[in-house]
């Protein structure tokens, strides 16, 4: 194994459970679920000025209304976001436990 799989395996057997909790996701992941809602935000409000129709539609329901979803689209996203990186950690951090097992079995695989 290289050095940078070994420091894998530390950092990761180190900080796994603490990045498996959804409180830690959310809080992580926040500023890409912003990044990716905010933009929806900011066409709702600015589309009045260029679009009429969505004026009239807006006008008719509750900013609130819009503002609630885009809080909702920005915490869906940042946990789906963060649980994929962490399955995606998870992963790579299995075929590294079994790599280290079949070379310990094994022994160092010369070339």
């Amino acid at each position: 194994m290289t050095e940078n799989e070994q420091q894998f395996l530390q950092y990761w057997e180190a900080s796994r459970e603490r990045e498996g909790r959804w409180q830690y996701q959310l809080m992580s992941g926040i500023p890409i679920g912003l990044l990716f809602s905010l933009p929806i935000l900011f066409i709702m409000f600015t589309s009045r000025l260029w679009y009429k129709r969505a004026d009239m539609v807006a006008n008719t329901t509750s900013p609130w209304l819009f503002v609630v979803a885009v809080i909702i689209i920005a915490v869906f996203v940042a946990v789906f976001y963060k649980r994929f990186q962490w399955e995606r950690k998870e992963q790579f951090y299995k075929e590294l436990k079994a790599k280290a097992r079949r070379e310990q079995d094994q022994g160092p695989v010369q070339l």
